[in-house]
């Protein structure tokens, strides 16, 4: 049965693997978790006057580099001058050349999101009136190419090493002590260490190439790398491989003196090292979390603890799955019933706190039920989703085969006690035959001897002594030699007869089938982690709606403007007042914002400080603050005020009239 069952394995792992590399393949460049939500000048715009910079809005906060933003005029010449800069908040520019004359511009940008994950793109707009332009926009990607390939293979295989490491190590540790002394176990839990040690030394080689140029020649650049390791990408991978010298140290104890000790020591032990386990897990856990979704986005402090929860979950149930699959199938050790018994209480409750963190998760990366639908983000989601039910599934299977075989084993120990005794009668009576047979050959003994006399039978003697001591060493080895084979023999039979119970048989099927699906998850969350958040595309497409429905506005209108005036009175001298705000040109991106104060007389007066704040309501965005620059009597006025998307904005102004006496007045208005 068991030579069978192997080839089935293969076939598996083989498929598995294939599905894997499928799912990884068609990923294709990891899709940017910043999405470009407004530009100034807006894509496709035509404008009058030439620009003096070009700034992009991001939904989150990028980093740049010296040529992250870059201006080409129609015939591909470079036309920005300096290095790109932060305007504020996720806003980012860059200026141009003074006088660019008419024609297409196009405006290329290459930066890396807040969550570590490369961002390109490109977009035109004109000065003047549109003209041909040699520049292709459609190559700007980030991540693709084999560099992209090879990074995220490395980080798949990432996690398939923390999970076989933080996974076997509990397994060991919690539900089966004698694994420590399993060979295939300590080969499990080393050979999860290694691939994660090398994923992470591979990660950090590719990390500069696949956020830049993308080249083969550039994995080995110095600079880069030296760049890479002031990010915080490249410090949470720097953070990892020091966590995996402690992981060394643990496994090394583990496997060394936990195995030795016994079952008293190894109770006082096992505290310790599952309180050291605990902590270098949880510190490898968020090196992922302090790096990637969790750490950028709303409730940051929240979601980076949800995130390294629901990461040591994962390693707690597909891990312990792997270990219990080497136990059944590579294990000359029997695996007891009580062990995989506790591994399924283990797995319940890391089920349970995937479905807590999971839940608090989706809400928080898509935002709405559209999103499960309508973005990749979700569509991937419910996949995996579907396959974790079905995982829990066979699990529930699998629980059913524990219990039937923890009955046989009870049965079987009831059992035990009676053959003992009937072994016992038959050794007593195959005894005393025995011994009868020894007094027999004993009488023989002193009759042969008897005979014996003189220098003859001394002779006789000597020369038996030597023969004696040969054929002596000889049948020494030769039971030696049928004992290691009896003990081989044995090993097989106990082997063969496990195999063939019907129940363990069941368990193995089905464990393997849960490893089986549990591949095939950790391909799909992989993809998943490379993924746009629902969220932010859906932004994304409503700021890119807006802006293409402003754009065709302003060229079939022209350029617009809202003017708001707003009655304010703080209650203290000379507090009574009109303020008034006006929006040019009143459109998604960048806005020439004037405040004006005046007496209720319609005369300009100077107050002490005017602040203004936007806030979109329906899209919870907001408050955007505004703090304008004075410029005359009664006037103040903020150049390039970002508007991310269109929308029903509420404009609320705070005046201060003394040091005391202040108040908000808001009105709402369409803008976009």
């Amino acid at each position: 049965m068991t030579q069978t069952i192997a080839p089935r394995v293969r076939t598996l792992v083989l498929l598995l693997l294939a599905t894997c590399g499928l799912l990884l393949a068609t990923a294709g460049p990891a899709s940017a978790h910043a999405a470009l939500t407004g530009s100034d000048p807006q894509q496709g715009v035509v404008v009058d006057k030439a620009p003096d910079q070009v700034s992009l809005t991001f939904s989150e906060k990028v980093a740049l580099s010296n040529d992250s933003l870059r201006v080409l005029d129609p015939k591909g010449k470079t036309v920005q001058q300096g290095k790109p800069f932060e305007v504020g908040g996720t806003t980012y520019a860059v200026k141009v050349h003074s006088g660019l004359p008419d024609g297409t511009y196009t405006v290329t940008y290459q930066v890396v999101s807040a969550d570590s994950h490369p961002v390109a793109g490109a977009y035109t707009f004109s000065i003047g009136a549109p003209s041909t332009t040699s520049v292709s926009v459609s190559g700007e990607t980030a991540g693709g190419g084999v560099v992209g390939w090879l990074y995220g293979f490395g980080r798949y295989m990432s996690y398939a090493g923390f999970i076989v490491l933080v996974g076997g190590a509990a397994f060991v540790l919690g539900c089966w002590p004698r694994g420590a002394g399993v060979r295939p176990m300590q080969r499990l839990v080393v050979g999860g260490w290694l691939t994660l040690t090398s994923a992470t030394l591979l990660l950090l080689l590719l990390r500069g190439s696949y956020t830049g140029s993308g080249k083969v020649g550039d994995v080995f650049d110095l600079d880069l790398l030296g760049n890479v390791l002031q990010t915080k990408t490249g410090a949470a991978l720097v953070s990892r491989l020091l966590l995996l010298a402690a992981a060394a140290l643990f496994i090394s104890v583990l496997f060394g003196a936990y195995d030795k000790r016994d079952d008293e020591e190894k109770r006082d032990l096992t505290f310790g090292l599952a309180i050291g386990g605990t902590v270098v897990a949880a510190g490898l856990a968020a090196s992922w979390a302090m790096a990637e979704h969790a750490s950028v986005g709303l409730q940051t402090g929240i979601a980076m603890p949800v995130d390294v929860v629901h990461l040591l979950a994962v390693a707690a149930w597909l891990g312990g799955l792997t270990a219990l699959l080497v136990a059944l199938y590579r294990s000359d050790a029997p695996i007891e019933s009580a062990a995989v018994r506790r591994f399924s209480q283990v797995a319940f409750g890391s089920v349970v706190a995937l479905v807590a963190t999971g839940t608090y998760q989706s809400w928080r990366q898509l935002g709405s039920w559209s999103a499960f639908t309508e973005t990749t983000y979700g569509q991937l989601l419910l996949v995996k989703i579907g396959l974790v039910a079905l995982l829990v599934g066979i699990a529930y299977i699998s629980r059913r085969w524990t219990a039937q075989l923890a009955d046989t084993v009870v049965r079987q120990n009831k059992r035990a006690p009676q053959k003992e005794r009937v072994g016992a009668k038959a050794g007593g009576a195959k005894g005393g035959g025995a011994a009868k047979g020894a007094d027999a050959e004993g009488a023989g003994s002193k009759g042969s001897g008897s005979k014996g006399s003189g220098s003859k039978g001394i002779a006789s003697k000597s020369s038996g002594s030597k023969g004696t001591g040969s054929k002596t060493s000889g049948e020494s080895k030769r039971a030696a030699q049928l004992a290691r084979q009896q003990a081989a023999m044995d090993t097989a039979r106990q082997k063969r007869s496990r195999d063939a119970d019907p129940h363990r048989f069941g368990l193995r099927r089905s464990v393997l089938a849960e490893a089986g699906v549990a591949v095939v998850l950790l391909a799909v969350t992989t993809v998943l982690t490379q993924t746009e958040p629902g969220r932010t595309e859906e932004d994304a497409k409503a700021a890119k709606a807006a802006a293409s429905s402003s754009s065709s506005s302003s060229s079939a209108a022209g350029s617009g403007a809202v003017t708001l005036d707003m009655s304010f009175d703080t209650g203290g001298t000379d507090g009574k007042g009109v303020v008034t705000v006006d929006f040019d040109p009143a459109r998604v991106g960048g806005n020439e914002m004037h405040v004006y104060v005046q007496r209720p007389n319609g005369r300009a007066f100077d107050i002490p400080e005017v602040k203004v704040a936007l806030t979109l309501e329906a899209k919870k965005i907001g408050p955007l603050a505004v703090t304008p620059d004075h410029i005359a009597t009664g006037h103040w006025s903020a150049s390039n005020v970002q508007i991310p998307m269109a929308g029903d904005w509420k404009v609320a102004v705070t005046v201060r009239t003394s040091d005391i006496d202040q108040t908000t007045v808001s009105k709402n208005a369409q803008i976009g």
